[in-house]
């Protein structure tokens, strides 16, 4: 049964309930594989994301940072090993175009490993995504862009969205006539489990054009 988490962002550590059902999930721990939002620095990327596992006590025997300084086919490997995947927070546009380059979405979304994706990792995990200035992003013009499609759905992940709520709505509603779109800020989690999803903080749900806020369930 595969398992994805689209996360907001942790400014301390994860809800106990949260690392609970992570505990639960991730029962293989041999490899964390990390892809890097930002892949051309030497950065020491994930240390956040980690700290939030090591924190519920989510240990992993080999941490792999994948970025441009990890050669193609060893990013590949790491990928296809992996008992879990992390696609870090930062920056949308980098990941998703280090995604192509190093040819990592088809391995991701044949993989049977637990896949984790906070903020700019969660929205690079949906199927769709918009690209726009409202949203923070360095564009003149609107554009759809695609995710790795765990799920048939879009996300907006760690967005200020209780300030923004008719803007994201207004700005969001052509693409909800086609996708349901999972909206939050940060403390928040959505995971998809088999058939069933599951809600934790406050999320928010577009579907064709109509906004709702969704029952935690976590």
């Amino acid at each position: 049964m595969k398992t994805h988490y689209y996360l907001g962002w942790f400014n301390d550590f994860f809800p106990e309930n949260l690392g609970r059902v992570l505990q639960e999930d991730i029962t293989d721990r041999k490899s964390l594989a990390m892809i890097s939002s930002n892949p051309l620095l030497y950065e020491e990327a994930g240390a956040t994301e980690r700290s939030w596992l090591d924190q519920a006590g989510i240990l992993f025997d080999d941490y792999h940072l994948i970025n441009y300084h990890v050669q193609k086919e060893d990013a590949q490997t790491f990928i296809r090993n992996a008992s879990a995947i992390f696609l870090l927070g930062g920056d949308t546009l980098k990941q998703n175009e280090f995604l192509l380059d190093y040819e990592l979405s088809d391995l991701i979304k044949k993989s049977t490993a637990v896949v984790m994706g906070a903020s700019a990792g969660a929205i690079n995990m949906s199927a769709k995504w918009l690209c726009s200035k409202n949203f923070g992003y360095p564009v003149e013009k609107s554009s759809l862009y695609d995710g790795i499609g765990l799920d048939n759905f879009s996300v907006l992940s760690h967005f200020d969205l209780e300030n923004n709520i008719e803007l994201v709505q207004d700005e969001l509603s052509p693409l909800s006539e086609e996708l349901n779109i999972y909206a939050s800020n940060k403390d928040c989690a959505v995971r998809v489990k088999g058939d069933s999803i599951d809600i934790l903080g406050n999320v928010y749900v577009i579907s064709q054009s109509k906004i709702k806020k969704l029952d935690e369930t976590l």
